[in-house]
C-alpha cells in the first residue's frame, strides 16, 4: 500500500497505537517487533478489541480485509508521520541535548501554549518509535510543535530530523553521556550537531546557548541564530538562588526582570532563558512568560521537590550522566539546607569508562561534607569507597524504610534504570 492512501485512512482514523493493552476503538494498530518480541503475533488481539487497522508486516499473520501489509512496519510509521509532518505548515522545533532536553521541552511548551496550541513530546517519547507517534498526535488545529529527539549513537538524529523536519533547533549542551554508543565526548558532540547539519542544509534557525563556547562552532554556516546566554547575547539573564529554588533575572530594555520558578537548581537556568528567549521570538509577552513559568511544577522524578514527612526531597531519578551528576551534587552542596545527604544510583552506558566514571563521582563526593552517603548499583561494586553501598535501590530502600532520616535534605539521584525513586518512597510521609 502507498503512504498516500495509508494517510488517507489514517485521517478517518486519527489515533495510532504500538501497544495491545491500550487500544481503543478505532486505532490503528502498528505491530512492531523487538528483539523480544513479534508484534505481528498480536494484530488479531488488537482487531478483537477494536482497532480499525493493523499494519503488519508478516503476512501469514493477516485476518481479514483490516489487515495492512508492508515490507517493514516501523519504517512504514515513520514514513506515515514524515507524510503527516509535510502536511503541517507550523513552526516544527527540535530539541536534543546531553542534559536538560525534557525540562526545556516541558518549560517551552507551557510558555507557547500562552499564544498558540502547541503539541509537544509526551514524556520522554524521544527515540525512532517515540518521534514518530509524537508527530502522528498532532491534530490539525496544531499552531506549533516541539519534538524532543534522545539519542545513544550517531545518525540518530540525523534520521528523526528527515521525519520531524525541523524549523528550528536547539542543542541543550553535549555531556558526557551515552559514551558507549557515541565514543567520547567528540562523537557526543558530532551526534547532536547532526541537528545544526539539518538546520544548516534546509535554511533554518537555531537558539544558541553562548555559554557553551563549543557550540559556536559546532554552529558555523547557520545564518539565522538566536542567541541566549548570561553574557551579552540576544537574550541575556542571570540565575538568582531561592534557597533551592531557581529564580532568573532578564535583561529588558528597561529594568531587569526577575522569572520565579519551581526548578530546583541553577543548572536549570539555560533551560529557563532558552523558554523566554524563544517565547519572545514567537510573539509571547514577557508577561505571559512570566506567569507560565512561575505555575510550571515538574514531576516525573526531575528535579522534584518533595516532602516526605519531616525530611524534604530533591528526586531527580530520570537521568543521570557524569555531566548531569556533577552540577546537581555542587548545586546541592551549595545550599543552605539541614543534615544534607546523598543517595545516588549508578550511571548507565558509560562503556570501557564505567569503573573511571564512578570512581571520580565518589571523588567529587568526598569534596564535600555530608550527613550520610548511600551508593547504589553494580557500578559502584569495585570503586573504593567509605561509603555505604547497596546493589540494588530495593535492598536501599529497605534499608532506608528500617533506618529513616530525620530533618534531612536528601538529593536523590541516578540513571533511570537505577531506580531510585523507590528509595523515596520509602520514606515515611
Amino acid at each position: 500500500m502507498e503512504i498516500k492512501e495509508l494517510y488517507e485512512r489514517y485521517l478517518r482514523y486519527p489515533s495510532v497505537q504500538t501497544d495491545t493493552r491500550k487500544i481503543k476503538q478505532g486505532d490503528i494498530y502498528f505491530a512492531l517487533s523487538g528483539p523480544n518480541f513479534d508484534g505481528n503475533t498480536f494484530a488479531a488481539e488488537a482487531l478483537q478489541k477494536g482497532a480499525a487497522y493493523a499494519v503488519i508486516d508478516n503476512a501469514a499473520f493477516a485476518v481479514g480485509d483490516k489487515c495492512i501489509v508492508v515490507d517493514n512496519t516501523l519504517q512504514t510509521l515513520q514514513q506515515l508521520a514524515k507524510y503527516h509532518r509535510q502536511q503541517m505548515d507550523i513552526p516544527f522545533i527540535a530539541i536534543t541535548g546531553s542534559n536538560g532536553k525534557t525540562t526545556t521541552k516541558e518549560l517551552l511548551a507551557v510558555v507557547l501554549s500562552r499564544k498558540y496550541i502547541t503539541y509537544a513530546t509526551e514524556g520522554n517519547l524521544n527515540n525512532h518509535i517515540g518521534v514518530p507517534l509524537t508527530i502522528l498526535k498532532i491534530k490539525k488545529d496544531a499552531q506549533m510543535a516541539i519534538i524532543e529527539m534522545g539519542a545513544n549513537h550517531q545518525k540518530e538524529i540525523a534520521s528523526y530530523c528527515e521525519i520531524a523536519l525541523p524549523d528550528y533547533g536547539v542543542i541543550t549542551n553535549c555531556g558526557k553521556a551515552h559514551i558507549e554508543g557515541f565514543g567520547g565526548i567528540e562523537g557526543v558532540r558530532k551526534g547532536k550537531g547532526e541537528l545544526y547539519d539539518f538546520i544548516r542544509e534546509t535554511g533554518g534557525t537555531i537558539f544558541l546557548n553562548t555559554d557553551l563556547e563549543y557550540l559556536e562552532p559546532m554552529a558555523d554556516g547557520i545564518s539565522e541564530q538566536i542567541t541566549y546566554g548570561s553574557h551579552p547575547a540576544g537574550y541575556t539573564g542571570r540565575p538568582v538562588m531561592n534557597g533551592v529554588f531557581l529564580n532568573v533575572e532578564v535583561d529588558t530594555d528597561d529594568e531587569p526582570v526577575t522569572l520565579t520558578t519551581h526548578l530546583v537548581g541553577e543548572y536549570n537556568f539555560p533551560n529557563v532563558l532558552l523558554a523566554v528567549a524563544a517565547g519572545e521570538h514567537f510573539g509571547v509577552s514577557l508577561q505571559e512568560i512570566q506567569a507560565a513559568l512561575a505555575a510550571y511544577n515538574p514531576d516525573n522524578s526531575r528535579s522534584q521537590w518533595l516532602k516526605k514527612g519531616n525530611n524534604q526531597v530533591i528526586l531527580d531519578a530520570y537521568n543521570a550522566n557524569p555531566t548531569s551528576m556533577k552540577a546537581a551534587m555542587e548545586n546541592f552542596a551549595k545550599a543552605d539546607l539541614p543534615g544534607k545527604m546523598l543517595w545516588i544510583g549508578g550511571m548507565r552506558e558509560m562503556g570501557t569508562e564505567e569503573q573511571h566514571e564512578h570512581a571520580e563521582l565518589v571523588a567529587l563526593i568526598d569534596k564535600y561534607e555530608w550527613a550520610g552517603v548511600i551508593l547504589v548499583g553494580k557500578e559502584f561494586a569495585t570503586v573504593k569507597s567509605a561509603h555505604m553501598w547497596f546493589e540494588n535501590s530495593t535492598d536501599a530502600a529497605a534499608y532506608v524504610a528500617q533506618h529513616p532520616p530525620v530533618n534531612s535534605s536528601i538529593l536523590i539521584k541516578g540513571s533511570r534504570g537505577s531506580k531510585m525513586e523507590v528509595m523515596a518512597a520509602a520514606l515515611p510521609e
